[in-house]
């Protein structure tokens, strides 16, 4: 009789482990990697989540947001990258050094200028991947907007080589 309760007791508790480490609910999404933003991208599109697009005058200090559409991102391994703009706002090239984090899906970058070194500048843009694979992404930048957080949505396509 003993054994019998022995038993039953381990095998309760061998499910209670079990069950313990087992997902719960529906599947996670996996978090973003670097790997998964490093590479050539085309800004191909901007949209607006709660934000009027006419509320919205400039971008990363830039003086429109529509300087952006169309540029391109160089974002290497090694965390050093660069933007150029081009269209009606002229052709530039902006040195940035970004991090991606997958802790919160956040996308970091600082924009560096002549003898700038990444560790000494201490401002710089955080924003929000949405989602990010081999062919897009979708980066999401905060704005405050009324009593809210409304969302500059920015859509990414890999460049072809």
């Amino acid at each position: 009789m003993k054994r019998i309760f022995l038993i039953a007791a381990i095998f309760c508790s061998a499910i209670m482990v079990l069950q313990s480490c087992s997902p719960k609910g529906a599947a996670t999404t996996q978090p973003v990697r670097r790997g998964d933003i490093t590479g050539n991208w085309v800004l191909n599109d901007i949209t607006f989540d709660g934000v009027p697009q006419a509320s919205v005058k400039s971008l990363f200090g830039e003086s429109s947001y529509k300087c952006f559409v169309g540029s391109t991102w160089r974002l290497t391994n090694s965390g050093n990258g660069s933007y150029t703009l081009g269209g009606e706002c002229g052709a530039k090239m902006q040195t940035i050094y970004w991090s991606a984090s997958p802790k919160d899906d956040t996308f970091q970058f600082k924009k560096l200028y002549e003898g700038d070194k990444a560790k000494n500048v201490t401002e710089g843009y955080r924003l929000v991947i949405a989602s990010a694979n081999g062919d897009g992404m979708v980066i999401k930048t905060p704005v405050e907007y009324g009593s809210g957080t409304a969302y500059i949505v920015l859509n990414f396509a890999k460049a072809q080589k």
